[in-house]
Order: C-alpha cells, then structure tokens, then sequence
C-alpha cells in the first residue's frame, strides 16, 4: 500500500499556527513570454507588449531568501514556464535544496505537439528526465475543454492533446503523475454554456443542467487521457483592472455573472464527489460552499478571509516585486528580497476575487487558525455551521488519501474508493 506522505512535520505545522500564521506559499512569475493564443489571457502571443523575464541569478537568491523566512511552497508561473525549461528546473531544484519542499510549475503542453514525428517519445522521456531531477511535487498541464478540438483552437496549439495522451504514459513510467488544470469557462464541456437572463429563470436553470454536464464530460475525458489529479482554476474575469498579473481577460468565454459564478461553484460542489474516488480531486468542497454562499449574496457565515499579503504572496516578472497575490496591483509591497512575511502587517480581510492558488488553501486552513487563537469562535462554528465543518472535515481525510496530491507518488486506489459516492 502507498503511505502518504504529510506535507508539513506536525511540530513545524502546529508552530506555526499557534503563531496565527500559514506556511508560507510565493507564485513567482518568472516570465510573461508565452507561445499560446488563449483568449482568457492577457498574455496571449498576440498581445504586444515588453515581455520580461526574471533574472536566473537573482531568481536563486530570492530563493534563499523566501526560505530562510519560513516560505515552504513555490510555484514557478509565466506566461509559459517551460519556454524556460532548464532555468526553471535548476531553480526548482535549488529551491528544494534551500529548503522549499513543495515546489511547483506547469505547461500549456506546447512541447507535446507533433506526436506522430519521429523522437516524440525520445523528446518527452527527457524532459520526464529533468522535471523529475527537479524534485517537482506538482506538475501541471492546462486543458481548457473536454473537446480536444476546441482547447486546441483556444490555445492554438494543435495536436497538443494527441501528445498529451501519448506522454502521461512516460511520466508515470518516469514516476511522475502530473495534475490537469482545468480553467473553468463556457466551453469546458465542448457545449457553449448559455448566459442567465435576471428576468427568466428558466435560463438559470438551463445553464445549471448544463455546467454540471460541462463538468462530467470534462473529468471523464480527463480520465480517458489518463491523469490521476485535477484541478480547477475558477473564473477570473474582470480582475484585470488593476492586476499585476496579467492571466485574466474580459473575453465572453470566462466572463461570468455573479449567478453564473454561484451556479458553477454548486455544479463543481456536485460533481466533484462524483469522481473522488476515481481521480485526486484538489478542489476542497469546503471552499465551494464558502464560495456558493458568498456568490448567492444571501448572508451567513462568512469564507474565511484569503490570506494573500499575509501568508502568501506574488513576485512579478517586470521588477521582481512582492504584492499580495496576482490582482492587488495597487498593493506594491517593495522588492521580492526584501520580503519577510513575518514582519507584514495584514491589511483588511479580503475576499474580492476567486483566486482558486490562494483562496482554497485559505478555507481550509480557516478552522485550524481558529483552533489555535480563537477556539471559542471555532466551537461556536462547530455548533452552528455543521455543513461547512461536515465538508471541512471529509475534504482533510479526502487529501490523506490522496497523498497530498504529492506527483511524486501514485494514487492509492485503496484509500480513494472509500470516497465513492453512495
């Protein structure tokens, strides 16, 4: 049987939390060079602005410094990482050298074009070869729609899942399982998902039925290819306005209404613990209640807070700059060296947008920040908000068995079909 590993000793974790902190998570934008047409980027090929790329060298000492502060997870993001392919892979391994352990990256899958060329194979053992000497825990791959055709015009990468398909097969060889991406939007079932209309809710209901049918297409395909994780990355529409992170675009595919959003976060509550037992589903349903009740504009209890600016933190391309995530532009916190979580001073709880790489873990660590400087709000929780703890607590045992989502290690089919659904 696998053992799953833990992601964080429990000294070192409750440390932490009795500090009222998180172990520290950093996305670095090491570059907004990119070789794909998404329309739901602003940093799409055709897009014309001065592209920039982090300096290697001040990269690794960023690094160390991130590390010597308590930083315990690093994403390395873009553009596309992996234009960078060696760079960001010797930084991946310094960084786990240093003393990050959780380091991640991902692709828009250019490199899996033209399977059918002689050295396909050849070409993505090597590169199984120095993704897994990077000691990566994550890897993840973007796919955009359960119909191959259509994510591939989005992306104008052709062939790119006919390659896709044929490398999970030699990464898992290599020992290496990486995670889809999925960035939720109207076309992720193939089907065009209609608008609602306020006045008709008939439109409401539509798109309902629809967004939960988008999503089981979209995670039996996700099966057929052969992955073993999936993640889903929620709507950032609109986010533009102001975001130093340009990975948002108000193009009508990934715009949403408030009740489109709430309807797609009930669809994915639905769904996903359709497939838990057969796929490590990252997406906590914990968050998507959270979410669902924040997006019904009804009261209740309040989504814990993200902790963006206080445990975690964005490093952009351009100057190498912290700010509190991707979307707080207006929030410069100075020079990513100069950074030191342990000196900020947290500004306003914020919940002004879905940013999935900070919002989720800020959910689920919620509760275990409460247990330690604030039981009492944490018994009172217990009592009157048992759904969400009901969640809380299956989305923990949900991740034990799924390893803790950890690419470095196969799914344990055992503990998973505990999750099967009735």
């Amino acid at each position: 049987m696998i053992k799953p590993r833990s992601p964080l000793s429990p000294l070192a974790a409750i440390g932490r939390l009795a500090r009222g902190r998180l172990p520290g998570q950093v996305v670095i934008q090491f570059t907004e060079r990119c070789n794909a047409a998404c329309v739901q980027c602003g940093m799409r090929r055709g897009n014309e602005f001065a592209r920039c790329t982090l300096d290697v060298e001040a990269t690794r000492r960023l690094l160390d410094v991130l590390a010597a502060r308590g930083v315990v997870s690093v994403s390395f993001t873009g553009g596309e990482p992996l234009l960078h392919l060696d760079e960001v892979c010797a930084l991946a391994a310094h960084a786990r050298a240093a003393g990050i352990p959780f380091t991640r990256t991902g692709t828009n899958g250019f490199l899996f074009m033209g399977a059918d060329k002689p050295g396909f194979a050849r070409r993505v053992h090597a590169l199984a070869e120095k993704l897994v000497a990077a000691g990566l825990y994550t890897f993840w791959v973007s796919l955009d729609s359960a119909d191959p055709a259509i994510h591939e015009a989005n992306r104008g990468l052709p062939g790119m899942v006919r390659g896709l398909e044929k490398a999970l097969p030699i990464f898992h060889e290599h020992g290496l399982h990486p995670a889809v991406n999925l960035g939720l939007n109207r076309l992720t079932g193939g089907q065009r998902l209609p608008a609602i209309d306020p006045e008709r809710p008939e439109t409401r209901e539509a798109f309902a039925a629809q967004a939960r049918l988008a999503l089981h297409r979209f995670y039996l395909r996700v099966l057929d290819l052969g992955f073993s994780i999936v993640n889903a990355c929620y709507p950032m529409s609109g986010e533009d306005a102001g975001a130093v992170y340009q990975a948002t675009s108000r193009d009508d595919v990934i715009s949403f209404s408030r009740a489109e959003k709430h309807e797609l976060f009930a669809a994915l509550y639905d769904v996903v613990p359709r497939y838990r037992h057969r796929l490590r589903v990252f997406t906590p349903k914990s968050a998507l209640l959270a979410l669902m009740r924040e997006t019904a504009g009804e009261g209740g209890p309040a989504a814990n807070a993200c902790r963006g600016g206080v445990d975690f933190f964005f490093v952009d391309a351009k100057g190498m700059r912290a700010f509190p995530c991707g979307y707080r532009g207006g929030e410069d916190l100075g020079p990513a060296l100069e950074l030191d979580p342990a000196h900020i001073t947290p500004s306003a709880a914020c919940r002004a947008c879905e940013w999935e790489c900070f919002r989720d873990p800020s959910e689920m660590a919620g509760p275990l920040l409460d247990l330690f400087r604030r039981p009492l709000a944490l018994a009172g929780r217990l009592a009157g908000d048992r759904a969400f703890m009901r969640e809380w607590l299956t989305d923990l045992a949900y991740y034990r068995a799924c390893g803790w989502f950890d690419a470095r290690i196969p799914p344990d089919r055992e503990a998973l079909a505990r999750f099967a659904p009735a």
